[in-house]
């Protein structure tokens, strides 16, 4: 009789504790909605399960909660201002955030929507994605073979004025095109990761020199976008086709091999994506829809 009473309050106590997870599994919903006509393009993870999104627009900031979906404007659009691809620097909370066209790199707080910087990085490039290291912000040009280099401090601040670094060997510039987009860097920040959109390759950058060396990676990755590091595991997405590639790397990055993609049916041209817990969160950026000021745009969420 009491082994069956241990055993009865044994399993209630598992039923208990599972319900938590259960219920926490189902309150992140899949897709999130955005401001109508918000326009999107990049996102990053903060604290928690906070998630910040740029706007094609006018550069405005939407904060949400990953948990709820709820969320409004932090940072107020500003005409002829772009946010393209962003970062969220743990060790300040700064938000970092790539200009495009105006050739800039702003950087928030993340908390207040307050505008720590703006840095001109480049006049007539095409500023697309950014990451941050404890050494520094790398910032990509779609429009130029470099990078842009914005030095921080051990505890995080800016630490001095933006170096540009040429991007050499193996790198293939196409003239005319959309060249480095999406950036990554490896846990130690000694080695950058890029796609060339236009070419269909992967790059290991050296961040002091700018030299590149092709990922190996049996094929092409063609119209890369936002990049997402994992560990060994580089995920790609890839707009075009409404996936995320999942790339097993080597240990030294040198090669990787394809082994699957991840894909939604609420994809819609997704352009960047950022990681929290065990699910990737991308943007639909739609750019095959005429964006208009009540245009639908969203989050969406896949299991990795």
């Amino acid at each position: 009789m009491r082994r069956s009473r241990i055993t009865t309050l044994f399993i209630a106590l598992l039923m208990a504790l599972a319900v938590p997870a259960a219920a926490q599994s189902q309150s992140y919903p899949d897709v999130i909605q955005l401001p109508g006509g918000y326009f999107p393009e990049g996102i990053a993870i903060g604290d928690g399960s906070t998630a910040y999104v740029g706007s094609l627009v006018d550069g405005a900031i939407w904060k949400g909660d990953l948990r709820t979906g709820e969320g409004a404007i932090l940072v107020p659009g500003v005409e002829g201002r772009l946010a393209v691809g962003m970062n969220y620097d743990r060790s300040t909370g700064n938000l970092y955030v790539a200009g495009g066209p105006d050739g800039k790199g702003y950087v928030y707080d993340s908390a207040t929507g307050d505008s720590v910087a703006v840095v001109d990085l480049v006049p007539g490039g095409f500023v697309n994605d950014v990451i941050v290291t404890k050494d520094a912000a790398y910032f990509t040009d779609s429009f130029a073979p470099q990078i842009y280099v914005l030095p921080l401090t051990p505890n995080g601040e800016i630490a001095g004025p933006p170096v540009t670094v040429p991007l050499s060997g193996d790198f293939v510039f196409v003239p005319g095109a959309f060249n480095a987009n999406g950036i990554e860097a490896s846990q130690s920040g000694d080695t950058l990761i890029v796609v060339n959109s236009s070419v269909g390759a992967v790059y290991t950058v050296d961040p002091v020199t700018g030299v590149a060396d092709a990922i190996d990676l049996g094929g092409a990755v063609v119209n890369g976008d936002g990049l997402v590091l994992v560990g060994r595991t580089l995920y790609a997405v890839v707009g075009g086709t409404n996936q995320i590639i999942e790339i097993a790397l080597a240990p030294d990055f040198g090669s990787g091999v394809v082994v699957g993609a991840l894909t939604n049916d609420a994809f819609d041209v997704p352009t960047t994506a950022a990681k929290f817990g065990n699910s990737l969160y991308a943007v639909n950026a739609k750019f095959g829809t005429p964006p208009t000021p009540t245009t639908p745009y969203e989050i969406v969420r896949v299991d990795r």
